[in-house]
């Protein structure tokens, strides 16, 4: 519960591209807060000149956000409402803005949402690969060797599958995907969303690799990747069978234990029971 007399922070989602997807709401908000905390005081002042808007700025980026973040509480604590924008999109979605919640979550501020543009939502909504599930990635590693083993352990993730990736690192990034997941897995770059030269390229990766390759204004501008997720295997009714026996019994036996009797059961070997136990024991919590 908020105390009396504190000020609200907003957390205000800012234009992606196109200034006229600013809402009335945002812009009422930025213009009655006493001060504005923005990841780039020069280009949020662009914005606000552009609305007519006068409200003091303050930089809050990823280099100063924490020590910032008390500052920006003091002046909550004191009364003084304050907004969070980024350059682009929703703060604290691979922007900065979480070290400030945070820090104001914990000291009893009332948080307020302004909704609005978010660059992996929009390129999500027009992309055409299932958005009922979503893992939401953000930018992987810049470094080679991190990037692909990042995308090594995403390799069976079943679920649509969502990058931010800048312009120079988006052809290796296209090439890592399909040596990861397969050359034919589907999938969209949507580049400079809402701006004016706006494009959707859809495809496999292998597809998306020789675009890259050939089209030069394909590595230009803000760019969403997203990737379908890895087709669901059949469960071998064998398997069934050992995990509807196996399940139980690692809730009451050790592990070893519990595997050796699944075997019996189930009629399977030994060892696939034991190497099924381990796979399974962080779901029932059973132990050796």
């Amino acid at each position: 519960m908020a105390i009396q007399g504190q000020g609200r922070l907003y957390v205000v989602a800012t234009p992606i591209g196109n200034l006229g997807d600013l809402s009335a709401r945002a812009r009422a908000v930025l213009e009655s807060v006493g001060l504005i905390a923005a990841e780039d005081t020069r280009h949020t002042g662009s914005l606000l000149k552009h609305f007519a808007i006068r409200t003091p700025l303050m930089s809050l980026h990823e280099h100063n956000e924490k020590q910032r973040a008390s500052e920006v509480v003091l002046r909550l604590q004191q009364g003084t409402s304050v907004a969070l924008v980024s350059d682009a999109g929703t703060p604290a979605i691979s922007d900065p803005g979480f070290e400030l919640v945070r820090a104001a979550a914990a000291a009893g501020i009332d948080i307020v949402a302004v909704p609005g543009a978010c660059a992996a939502i929009a390129a999500l909504s027009i992309g055409a690969l299932p958005t009922d599930r979503f893992c939401f990635e953000g930018f992987l590693p810049a470094r080679t060797a991190a990037r692909r083993e990042r995308l090594g352990e995403l390799a069976d993730e079943a679920r649509t599958l969502v990058f931010y990736e800048s312009p120079h690192r988006i052809a290796a990034m296209l090439e890592d995907c399909a040596a990861c997941f397969g050359a034919q897995r589907g999938a969209v770059v949507a580049r400079e969303i809402t701006k004016l030269h706006e494009a959707v390229y859809r495809g496999s990766l292998a597809e998306l690799v020789t675009r890259a390759a050939q089209d030069a204004d394909f590595s230009r501008g803000e760019i969403v990747l997203i990737i379908a997720g890895a087709p669901r295997m059949q469960e071998a009714p064998e398997q069934a069978a050992l995990d509807r026996v196996l399940r139980p019994l690692l809730n009451e036996l050790p592990l070893k234990q519990a595997a050796r009797l699944a075997a019996q059961i189930a009629e399977v070997r030994d060892n696939q029971a034991y190497k099924r136990a381990l796979q399974l024991r962080p779901e029932s919590g059973g132990e050796d």
